[in-house]
């Protein structure tokens, strides 16, 4: 009895061992900039950096089931522009930025990015971060959270047609919550550019063209590349045109204008040498009209 006790155990500890390990969602990295603060410590800041990447990297935020090599790779730049040791608070922004690889390529390329200027917030040194999402009563929890959530919108949408819309809700559901912590960046009309105005934007029925260029732009486009770049530089096209559709469909978005900006270099890498005048003509016009601030850019395409 004891002996196939044993084979049972040893049974059981080799099949643990041979199991995949499932890893968190994110591949997250923090730092922080802290040069605007004068004649302080800088242990709380570092500190902070340690609690804040142990926080995105080891909590699981979805049901999903990655290996550690799938984890999304993503970038969290705060700049702190106060800090007041008295009552915790710190002020500051956030540019996060998240990438995904190109399938048959050496190569990434950014998925989401998003500069938020009103990164605000209150944290002790060596505080214990926790989120639910049913009870928001923490605005850096909530901040980070809201960005994970999107992070990991944007690269199901990348994957599949509309794949990030479970998450986008959350994100929605957050900034309803949020409401009660009378910050900067959760209200609506406060700013078109603020959380509350993005996620109302992504979850708008006239912004589903916006979902579908997504998925066409990297799954029919850049993942197409490596095989048979024509083809691969038609999808992106293709996902200009629906970039075009959403714009008109919700020209006071800002949601296309940013997409052009962190994606501006790679679109020009992809036409320039590489495109006959009426397809450059047509791209020019089409991204001229959402974002005329990178006119110049658009037209050495």
């Amino acid at each position: 009895m004891l002996k196939h006790l044993f084979h049972i155990i040893c049974a059981i500890c080799l099949l643990g061992l041979s199991a995949p390990m499932q890893a968190q969602e994110l591949d997250a990295r923090v730092s922080i900039n802290h040069q605007q603060v004068q004649g302080t410590s800088t242990s709380v800041f570092e500190t902070l950096k340690t609690t804040l990447e142990q926080f995105l990297n080891d909590r699981q935020w979805t049901n999903m089931q990655f290996k550690k090599n799938e984890r999304i790779s993503c970038t969290f730049a705060i700049t702190v522009k106060k800090y007041s040791p008295s009552d915790n608070t710190f002020q500051g922004t956030l540019n996060v930025q998240s990438t995904r690889p190109v399938y048959g390529a050496n190569y990434t390329t950014t998925c989401f990015a998003f500069n938020d200027p009103n990164f605000n917030f209150t944290y002790q040194e060596y505080d214990q971060l926790d989120f639910r999402a049913d009870v928001i009563d923490n605005n850096l929890t909530a901040m980070l959270a809201y960005y994970v959530y999107m992070i990991i919108g944007y690269d199901m949408d990348s994957m599949s047609s509309s794949g990030g819309t479970e998450y986008f809700k959350i994100c929605q559901d957050i900034v309803n919550s949020a409401q009660s912590l009378n910050e900067k960046g959760w209200k609506a009309f406060e700013d078109s550019k603020n959380r509350h105005a993005i996620i109302t934007d992504l979850l708008d029925g006239g912004m589903e063209p916006y979902h579908k260029m997504l998925y066409t732009y990297y799954r029919q486009g850049l993942d197409v590349m490596s095989e048979n770049t024509e083809r691969g530089r038609a999808g992106i096209t293709q996902a200009i045109e629906l970039l075009k559709q959403a714009h008109e469909n919700k020209t006071m978005s800002a949601l296309p204008q940013i997409f052009t900006e962190f994606k501006r270099d790679e679109i020009m890498n992809i036409y320039k040498g590489h495109t006959t005048s009426s397809e450059k003509e047509n791209i020019v016009n089409i991204l001229t009209k959402i974002n005329a601030s990178q006119s110049s850019y658009w037209r050495d395409i």
